[in-house]
């Protein structure tokens, strides 16, 4: 969630759910973009490729490594609006942009953004080449196991999309030995599987809309607010959401687990507790979501 998917769910910029974050970010100076020009396979998963130094130094302690090097270097996919995406400029913009560059301002260090796709943003993660990623990331009991995340600033709910002449797929149990579109190992994928879906991976939000368009698959999952930002660039399209969640996943920053990233949770929680407490993360939210989801 990326409720609507980065691979996880979503990408619309009209109406969400709760909680979630927002940043109104418009890049300064002190704060840099990566889009990569070369890729490499890591643990099957095609990451951008990064600066010539990782993050994951010998250091004991992740935050005082990131404040010596004056900068954080966070991992996000960069296509999926609302969240993270390019505007007609070029420019990388998105709710969890802003967010990220937030939390950097509120570190003391610059923000250096790397995209890649959604499986491959955690394989950079655990090969250190990444501080964190934000980019709409869900937590998921499987995923604490491996990861450490921050306080929660957003809330989502997930949708179940289908074309507008479906009347066989209503709810979340009609999905067993239908066809799906997601990201490899996004929260939506996982769940379709569960359900008992032959899941079809794809990279983005508009390749999963144009599966269910082009009817090479029955349905697909994402983050309510992605799918209503999606409506809103697109009223015209002949999709509908038939089922949502009843509960609202959590979203939320993973970091690397251990004590090494400890000193580091502790100041993005901190970070975030603050753009809660004086109302950054509501006007973020309400400026990309049209709405706050962030409570």
């Amino acid at each position: 969630m990326k409720l609507f998917e980065n691979k996880r769910f979503l990408g619309i910029t009209v109406a969400t759910t709760m909680l979630a974050g927002v940043l109104a970010g418009c890049g300064n100076s002190s704060e840099t973009t990566t889009t990569p020009s070369e890729e490499s396979v890591v643990e099957n998963s095609v990451v951008a490729e990064t600066p010539a130094e990782t993050v994951a130094d010998t250091a004991a302690d992740q935050l005082a490594s990131i404040k010596e090097k004056g900068k954080i270097i966070i991992a996000m996919e960069g296509q999926w609006a609302p969240w993270t995406y390019h505007d007609e400029s070029g420019e990388l913009v998105g709710f969890d942009t802003e967010v990220g560059k937030e939390i950097a301002k509120r570190l003391g260090v610059e923000a250096e953004f790397v995209e890649g796709e959604w499986d491959g943003l955690f394989a950079g993660l655990d090969g250190g080449r990444y501080d964190c990623i934000i980019n709409g990331v869900e937590i998921t009991d499987l995923r604490k196991e491996k990861y450490d995340f921050t306080t929660p600033y957003a809330f989502i709910r997930t949708a179940l999309v289908v074309k507008d002449d479906n009347t066989e797929i209503t709810t979340f149990d009609d999905l067993k030995g239908k066809k799906t579109s997601n990201s490899l190992g996004s929260t939506y994928a996982d769940m379709a599987a569960d359900l008992g879906a032959d899941v079809q991976n794809v990279d983005t939000l508009s390749e999963t809309i144009d599966m269910v368009l082009s009817g090479r698959v029955d349905a697909t999952l994402n983050a309510e607010v992605s799918f209503y930002d999606y409506l809103g660039e697109h009223p015209d399209a002949p999709i509908k959401i038939v089922a949502l969640t009843d509960e609202a996943s959590e979203v939320s920053i993973p970091l690397r687990k251990g004590d090494e990233s400890a000193s580091l949770r502790a100041a993005i929680d901190e970070a975030i507790q603050e753009m809660a407490a004086d109302g950054t993360l509501s006007e973020l939210s309400t400026k990309y979501f049209g709405q706050d989801i962030t409570k």
